[in-house]
């Protein structure tokens, strides 16, 4: 007799799937992701409690006129911790946004329970000016992939 065992996806797996369903716009893959006593935070701003109050977030910030993109250049899981190091663009419009990314995600039971990403706001404010550039010189829009090595 041959007993079935469900395959099992990996915590690094859930993070890649979370981050490509922000691309997506996948609403209800981010809601199932994303566990009720999740703790999000942007360090050096306040901390957001809740799965579903992050998830209502995005879905209020993903729309029509707004977008995000990834690129994941590191990844490195520990257990059922996942280190990212990437690249985020923020779209607005025809305004693009591309900023370095440290994320830290802890998986527990196939969902996110602590997301934490660390930034420079220096690199932000690079990556806004060039996006503000970009709107009337669309060759100078960021696009993906980029490089950390340059």
């Amino acid at each position: 007799m041959t007993i079935y065992t469900a395959p099992t996806v990996s915590p690094e797996e859930i993070v890649t799937s979370f981050l490509h369903a922000l691309e997506e716009q996948d609403h209800d893959r981010i809601a199932a992701l994303l566990a009720p006593n999740l703790r999000y935070t942007n360090v050096s701003l306040p901390t957001i409690k809740g799965g579903r109050v992050v998830s209502n977030l995005f879905k209020r910030l993903l729309g029509k006129k707004t977008g995000f993109q990834v690129q994941i250049h590191r990844i490195a899981t520990n257990g059922n911790v996942v280190m990212t190091e990437r690249t985020d663009v923020i779209e607005v419009g025809p305004l693009h946004v591309a900023f370095w990314v440290c994320g830290t995600f802890r998986v527990e039971q196939g969902q996110i329970v602590l997301w934490r990403d660390y930034f420079d706001w220096f690199n932000i404010a690079k990556g806004t000016l060039r996006g503000v550039v970009a709107v009337p010189l669309p060759k100078f829009r960021p696009s993906l992939p980029i490089s950390l090595e340059s």
